[in-house]
């Protein structure tokens, strides 16, 4: 299985300490942010490739760092791959960048999507057994997680409900409505006989930025089924959390 890094936004949010350096690579603890999350997956050996897709402002930075990554984690491989975009005017939206990714490779495999600037405290074994079943029946996967705040939910994150087996009956970005603190965070397991339903999202028009719009469309097409992660889990989208990151993860080390 392949493992694709989305890491080309401009986080302007977190500026001045974004404007000369990618968010994923600011330092957390001591290490940039993406080791944190790739040490998941990096030394597993079923992810035999991993994926990093950013922008041209920042697409030598990556491949600087990756090279030293690669040296202590060989048995996956990092391929950066830039989009050529230089702003927030031009950029793909984390959509547009799977596209290209897919497109760009030639992907025949299943693919695990991440944000960059996602971490989470637990292991990657659960969600790939789970997901790795519902893959066999090219059922893709979305992890969710307990945020414990409504008002976060609805105005920051996805209003997802679930059928009794784990199946996605609603997703909803932003839903003033949401009555769970269980939301869909931007880690998603894709068959591999469902990666080309990308492009139909994208040549029927639909928004390329924004990751959940994705599985807002997708869940009605195919089935797309949950698996709840536990421990703790940072979007790391504003100066006040990358604070909280560098605490709680240097109280790890």
């Amino acid at each position: 299985m392949k493992l694709l890094v989305l890491a080309a936004g401009y986080a302007t949010r977190l500026y001045p300490l974004t404007l000369n350096k990618a968010k994923p690579l600011l330092d957390v603890a001591g290490r940039p942010m993406i080791e944190h999350l790739l040490d998941k997956f990096a030394d597993r050996g079923d992810v035999d490739r991993i994926y990093v897709v950013t922008n041209a402002k920042f697409a030598g930075d990556f491949a600087h760092w990756a090279c030293g990554y690669t040296t202590r984690h060989p048995r996956a491989p990092i391929e950066v791959i830039n989009d050529r975009t230089t702003s927030d005017k031009d950029k793909l939206g984390a959509i547009g960048d799977i596209h290209l990714v897919i497109k760009d490779t030639q992907l025949d495999d299943d693919l695990i999507v991440v944000a960059g600037d996602n971490l989470f405290e637990e292991s990657a074994d659960g969600f790939l057994a789970a997901a790795r079943r519902n893959a066999a029946k090219d059922q893709p996967t979305v992890i969710t997680y307990d945020v414990g705040n409504l008002e976060e939910v609805r105005k920051k994150y996805a209003n997802i409900q679930m059928a009794p087996d784990g199946r996605v009956v609603l997703f909803v970005e932003k839903d003033p409505n949401a009555t769970s603190t269980v939301t869909a965070i931007c880690l998603y397991y894709f068959p591999r006989n469902t990666i080309k339903l990308v492009a139909r999202y994208l040549e029927e028009g639909n928004n390329p930025d924004q990751p959940g719009r994705y599985i807002s469309w997708l869940y009605k097409q195919v089935p797309v089924y949950t698996y709840q992660i536990h421990g703790r889990w940072l979007d790391i989208g504003s100066k006040e959390t990358l604070e909280q990151a560098n605490r709680e993860f240097a109280r790890k080390q």
